[in-house]
């Protein structure tokens, strides 16, 4: 099991929580300030907001067990603006593949893998990878990435009784989204995020606050729920400026300026591979974190790509927050074997442990019936015999012993909705060569 490192947050997460998502358009920059919040410029963009209150959708087993070979595919970014997080989560696939198999695969076989690209939401790569994941007969789908990619394709693979496992997907906007139960993730949602994310912000003194986000359902979700987290934390709402930017603006100058005129001590940059011009811009303002603004990231940004896209020192000081446990560096190694070119680990244990929940879920279910195997998930995942790996988990499986997998990331316990009731957040930080480095774990939820 993962070491974790617990430490209390300050803000207080709601029993209903809410994201927010924009519909955004390439002519339709805009920012917007948080209700109450102190006055950002620019025009409003258009959000909706999503409440969690509900009863998630629950798969259903089948009557007849299908017990042909488990087909896990792949819909991770190889190309656009999360490409950075493909390795990893590619590497982390094909590791647990890996000893799923040596441990005598699923139903006495092995695992088959189809590899497949994400892409981003500027192309229709993720539409054209399931067609094919689909047609090549994957039960199980470990992807998308990007929350946005996901809910272009997540339709169309619960319709077809496949079972999409994302090991990243952090949006709010799928606790209650109608996925006929097909739908799990192995990352903590934004509102988990958004309190380690405060909590970073709040340990460094912070009185007002910056936030830039993108306007999608992660950006303007996570941005939300860290501005609820910082009012809960002591913050006044007069004191923090909400910012809802287009990513793919040619500039971002406009943005910027609002925030130096705002005068913040801490800047959050909620955003993508864009973040880089944003924070190129701050620095050409006298704002950026190695001018001495307190300036955070997330999981979005927060890779050593950025450090490449960046000027040195430029970065020198940056902190932020992914979701990340101490995985060790026996795990790290054993990456490093498949890819030695690996920089980054973000969501190699999430997309790790996805495809070993799906190989216990099929191993309890006898079957490898997408559906059979989405109605097994959340249960192998708490209230059972503990048990860490597969190779551990499998024989008690078999003898029908209820098991609860502690995986690589830790301490599972999916909740209704198919997602960790509980969420690891690496500290990160970047240092004078724009490089990245590990300051410790918050982990916040239950």
């Amino acid at each position: 099991m993962a070491k974790r490192t617990y430490v209390r947050t300050a803000a207080v997460l709601s029993a209903a929580s809410l994201a927010l998502f924009g519909c955004s358009s390439s002519d339709d920059s805009s920012s917007e300030d948080s209700a109450n919040s102190a006055s950002g410029g620019g025009s409003a963009a258009a959000e909706t907001t999503v409440s969690t209150d509900c009863t998630p959708e629950q798969a259903t087993a089948g009557a007849t067990p299908v017990t042909t070979p488990l087909v896990v595919g792949t819909l991770l970014p190889e190309t656009g603006t999360l490409a950075f997080l493909g390795p990893p989560e590619v590497a982390g696939v094909q590791l647990a593949i890996n000893d799923v198999n040596a441990a005598g695969g699923v139903l006495g076989q092995p695992v088959q893998l189809i590899p497949g690209d994400s892409g981003d939401t500027t192309t229709d790569t993720a539409n054209v990878t399931v067609d094919r994941l689909l047609a090549g007969g994957a039960d199980v789908i470990v992807g998308a990435a990007s929350s946005s990619v996901s809910l272009k394709v997540i339709d169309k693979i619960a319709s077809a009784g496949v079972v999409q496992f994302s090991p990243a997907n952090t949006s709010d906007q799928f606790v209650c989204y109608p996925d006929k139960g097909q739908y799990f993730r192995t990352a903590p949602t934004d509102v988990l995020q958004a309190q380690a994310l405060s909590q970073l912000i709040a340990e460094d003194g912070a009185q007002r606050v910056s936030i830039l986000a993108l306007n999608d359902p992660y950006g303007t979700g996570l941005a939300q729920n860290t501005v609820d987290n910082l009012q809960d934390a002591g913050i006044p709402s007069d004191q923090i400026q909400k910012i809802i930017y287009d990513p793919n603006a040619q500039s971002f100058n406009a943005e910027v300026d609002d925030v130096k005129n705002f005068a913040p001590d801490a800047v959050a940059v909620i955003g993508f591979e864009e973040s880089a011009k944003i924070i190129t811009r701050m620095h050409e303002v006298g704002i950026g974190p190695s001018d001495g603004t307190l300036v955070y990231g997330v999981d979005g940004n927060m890779g050593n790509a950025l450090g490449e896209a960046v000027a040195k020192p430029l970065l020198d000081t940056m902190k932020g927050t992914t979701p990340l446990t101490d995985v060790g560096t026996e795990f790290q190694d054993r990456l490093k074997a498949l890819n030695p070119a690996l920089v980054d680990f973000n969501y190699s244990g999430e997309s790790y442990d996805a495809v070993v929940i799906s190989a216990l879920a099929a191993e309890q279910a006898k079957s490898t019936a997408g559906t059979d195997i989405a109605a097994n998930i959340n249960s192998v995942t708490k209230d059972g015999e503990k048990c860490t790996s597969f190779a551990q988990c499998l024989p008690l499986v078999q003898a029908g012993t209820d098991i609860d997998y502690d995986g690589i990331t830790g301490a599972l316990n999916f909740s209704d909705s198919g997602e960790p009731a509980t969420g690891s957040y690496g500290k990160l930080v970047f240092g004078p060569e724009n490089t990245l480095t590990t300051g410790g774990y918050i982990v916040v939820g239950e």
